[in-house]
């Protein structure tokens, strides 16, 4: 991409569709809180696959990413049958961790629906320490990097969660 001040979180490209199925529907008539977070994290093997650091990584390098810290926002109501698309926003990255935004739409009617903010860390699965990513996948995060980077960081990300009192 590299043409960093084209992009927004609007046109960032889809990493992820999928469509909300019968059995993650609750009680309240919606998409269950745990299918949020399973939904979020397809979109994130899609992000990994998109970097080469997804399951043949895995299977290649016996390294692989441990999700450390998650926060999700609920923004909008989703029900069965709701076509969804994801889209990823690189906020940062190291030689061992990512710290990456996403956003699900409702894929049809265009809203935001949810958001969810992930640090993970880079994992040697023999070692079950962390390690360093590959050049070439550290050098695919940079590119995505300096392409968000004129991407307004999102409202959402980097909050902390507490009852504000008046």
């Amino acid at each position: 991409m590299s043409n960093s001040g084209l992009i927004t979180a609007e046109s960032l490209p889809d990493i992820h569709q999928a469509t909300v199925l019968p059995e993650w529907i609750d009680y309240n008539g919606h998409m269950n809180v745990a299918y949020y977070v399973l939904a979020f994290d397809h979109a994130t093997d899609g992000m990994l696959d998109n970097m080469g650091l997804g399951q043949q990584h895995v299977e290649k390098n016996s390294s692989s990413f441990f999700v450390v810290e998650a926060h999700v926002n609920y923004l909008a109501e989703v029900v069965e049958g709701a076509p969804l698309r994801f889209t990823v926003q690189m906020l940062d990255h190291d030689d061992k961790r990512l710290h990456f935004f996403t956003r699900m739409y409702h894929r049809d009617e265009g809203f935001l629906a949810a958001t969810s903010e992930w640090l993970g860390v880079h994992i040697d699965l023999e070692k079950r320490r962390s390690s360093t990513m590959p050049v070439e996948a550290m050098a695919r995060l940079a590119e995505m990097k300096a392409d968000h980077s004129a991407i307004p960081w999102p409202e959402q990300a980097g909050r902390k969660m507490e009852i504000r009192r008046k």
